[in-house]
């Protein structure tokens, strides 16, 4: 077949991509090769456009044992013990089809993990939907919420945290990130890297199908209005085919059989070889015609770009193929020898004997495009908000509508249908500000979270990215934990927009601003561009997924009040910062000025001073102040408790909604015991920490002096009406 014009574009690629292609090659390629370069050389894979930015981001820690590179990123806990984890996007995937997008993301983020020899232990997720009035949000949802729900309870991981966020800006374009956590022996923990020469390259898992052909492709591509015509690349995923592979392979992993091993995730077979060939130097020959397929007449083409589910590429030591074999029949899964290492640095793809396509590695790997591409700085914005001229409101009903609006009304609607305690290790599941996952049969505990803030990075690229650090670092201090490093999945629109590329370009020099000084570094990641349908793109969403460590939990700490007549201390100075807040939103429809400042000394400071207050056993609960301000969360320690406030007026602040709604950063609330409270000073005002004794809590009702008064279990049906009517 003649490679035309509009056949290379149609698999993504821009004329002078093709015209590197047969530079590289020195001729034509044909059409398999073709859709080989498509598949690697497509943003998800290539990072082409993000690679010159990502390696500004710190990456390094005594903590760190693997960072960026790998399946996922690895860190240190201690003793034998080691986490690996990561965070990914199927974005288009779940648009296009909810249930199967959302579930098959759960699946490859799962062998993200369990790839490099660690049991997944923990599932989180973030999810974006439009506005919930729009035609498509409600099923979307739904079918969202099901996949994840029906992958994660089928296979058996608990799901124990995540977010659930509404928005215009993503009406035509949903995300759906999934999250790993896993557990592992430092001493069996799995690389990617190919060594050796003529070693068998053996496929296991699931047979191989039509589904997710060009899938890849597809999530590196906007959407218009004919997106629903590519549901045929959306993949397919089998939870419990899943399972008898991920424990045929944890079992093959005991030993010494396995030089390397990697997950066939985005775009198949193809990336799957090229990368472990990439990365150690190598070649690789594969005889296609061996490879296990579940349709009939599959060609060369379609098996190399597949990306049916469940399968798995693995370099097996000399002599060590009859034992492997013998697991994965006992599994009930294929295991073939479909090809071996080579010392040609050739990919090269036999079909019944005959060579069908022979690319050099290097030019799908170290020789793809990476482009430096031009970007525009954002001005720190200027608010044109009038706040005398707004209609008045009483705080009470502010707090209301703020409480039963979508985005700040209870989820348990969503979390009720995630299985969160199989595995029996969880130890606070979600609703917390993080979850926590006991380290099987040990004190061990890691402390799990995800956070995201479209609105401040839209506004402000390099302080919101400072900023959903720093918040996922405060969720994981308040139950306690000590931050050890995160996993990133960047979501934005079109990187050839030059105000695009420079909401992602500042949002990364925040996000390592941040991770610098907190000495928090980033071990994964995921890039997802080209969020976007019809030239209209969603608002820059970095999702940041943390991990945290307690050594020796003594009581799990959260943010629900435990007694009545307790002090309820702030953490850090309230200046009362409007712009940009949930209440000029939710009550104005406003969004509009600057993010709220954010200083990464008093950042510091608080949290650890709050993690030493936790540490020596002097709070009853902690809940970090974030979205909607000072009065939501204390309503969020309200509800669920039986115990409410009673909160004094400030005095020097004259604006109260200022003093209540304004989301100000680094700043934590805390119930003390009275017995508790002259230490509690002392640790503050030995480490210099703003704080105010704002009132007390009380039974049954949340109240603020001369202003409000209402019963809490009024509250809790307040807060849980939205879900109950939608």
């Amino acid at each position: 077949m003649k490679i035309t014009k509009q056949i290379v574009e149609k698999h993504g690629l821009k004329i002078e991509e093709y015209a590197n292609i047969k530079k590289l090659l020195k001729r034509e390629p044909n059409l398999l090769e073709l859709g080989i370069f498509s598949a690697m050389w497509n943003e998800h894979c290539s990072y082409k456009s993000s690679r010159k930015h990502l390696k500004n981001l710190p990456t390094t820690g005594k903590q760190v044992i693997q960072g960026p590179g790998e399946n996922a990123g690895v860190i240190d806990i201690g003793g034998d013990d080691a986490i690996i984890f990561k965070i990914e996007s199927h974005n288009h995937p779940s648009y296009i089809e909810p249930y199967q997008g959302a579930a098959t993301g759960v699946g490859g983020i799962l062998r993200d993990v369990f790839t490099m020899g660690a049991r997944p232990i923990a599932l989180l997720n973030s999810i974006h939907f439009g506005s919930p009035d729009h035609s498509k949000t409600k099923s979307l949802l739904n079918g969202v919420v099901s996949g994840i729900g029906g992958y994660g309870n089928c296979i058996g991981i608990p799901t124990v945290a995540g977010e659930t966020k509404f928005n215009s800006t993503y009406n035509e374009n949903i995300l759906v990130n999934a999250m790993a956590v896993g557990h592992a022996k430092k001493d069996k923990i799995f690389y990617s890297k190919a060594k050796g020469l003529n070693k068998s390259v053996v496929y296991v898992g699931s047979k191989t199908g039509r589904d997710g052909i060009h899938g890849a492709s597809m999530a590196s591509a906007e959407f218009d209005e004919n997106s629903e015509e590519k549901k045929p690349t959306v993949q397919v995923g089998d939870p419990f085919t899943e399972k008898l592979l991920m424990e045929a392979c944890l079992e093959l992993m005991k030993d010494n059989s396995i030089i390397s091993i990697q997950d066939m995730g985005a775009a198949g077979l193809t990336s799957s070889s090229v990368e472990m060939a990439s990365k150690g130097e190598l070649g690789i020959e594969l005889y296609l015609d061996k490879v296990p397929c579940r349709e009939e007449n599959m060609t060369p083409y379609e098996m190399m770009l597949s990306e049916s589910q469940e399968r798995m590429l693995i370099i097996l030591e000399d002599g060590k193929e009859e034992h492997a074999k013998n697991i994965f029949k006992k599994w009930d899964l294929d295991f073939v020898v479909i090809g071996k290492t080579t010392n040609t640095n050739k990919l090269t793809l036999k079909y019944n004997n005959k060579i069908e396509g022979e690319i050099p590695i290097d030019s799908l790997a170290s020789k793809a495009p990476m482009y430096d591409r031009k970007w525009i700085k954002k001005k720190l914005p200027k608010s044109k908000i009038d706040f005398k001229s707004l209609k008045k409101v009483k705080i009470k009903d502010a707090l209301i509508k703020i409480l039963s609006s979508a985005n700040h009304s209870n989820k348990s609607w969503i979390t009720s249908q995630y299985d969160q305690m199989v595995m029996c290790d969880t130890v606070q599941k979600s609703g917390a500000d993080a979850a926590l996952i006991r380290i099987h049969g040990q004190e061990k505990i890691i402390a799990v979270s995800v956070d995201s803030s479209a609105n401040y990075c839209k506004a402000h690229p390099i302080t919101g990215g400072k900023q959903i650090v720093c918040e996922n670092w405060r969720n994981l201090v308040s139950v306690g934990a000590k931050p050890m490093a995160i996993t990133n999945c960047l979501n934005f629109g079109n990187p050839e927009d030059p105000k695009i590329m420079g909401e992602f370009a500042e949002c990364l020099i925040g996000i390592k601003e941040s991770c610098e000084f907190l000495n928090y570094p980033v071990v994964s990641g995921n890039v997802s561009f080209y969020n976007g349908t019809n030239k209209k793109n969603i608002s820059p969403t970095p999702v940041i997924g943390g991990i945290g460590l307690i050594q020796n939990l003594k009581k799990p700490m959260n943010h629900q009040f435990k007694k009545g007549n307790n002090n309820i201390l702030v953490i850090g100075k309230t200046f009362g910062h409007l712009e940009q807040s949930v209440f000029f939103e939710e009550i104005y429809s406003i969004l509009d000025g600057q993010p709220p400042e954010i200083n990464l000394i008093n950042e510091k400071n608080n949290g650890e001073s709050v993690l030493e207050i936790i540490k020596n056993d002097l709070a009853e609960s902690v809940h970090d102040v974030s979205s909607g301000g000072l009065l939501i969360a204390l309503a969020e320690m309200s509800i669920g408790s039986n115990f409410g406030v009673k909160i004094n007026k400030p005095k020097k602040l004259t604006n109260l909604f200022k003093y209540f709604f304004g989301e100000d950063q680094s700043r934590y609330i805390l119930e003390i015991n009275r017995e508790n409270m002259k230490k509690v000073e002392e640790i503050l005002k030995n480490n210099n920490i703003f704080y105010e004794n704002i009132g007390l809590t009380q039974k049954d009702y949340f109240e603020v002096e001369k202003e409000m008064k209402i019963n809490i279990k009024e509250l809790y049906k307040i807060n849980n009406q939205w879900y109950n009517n939608y």
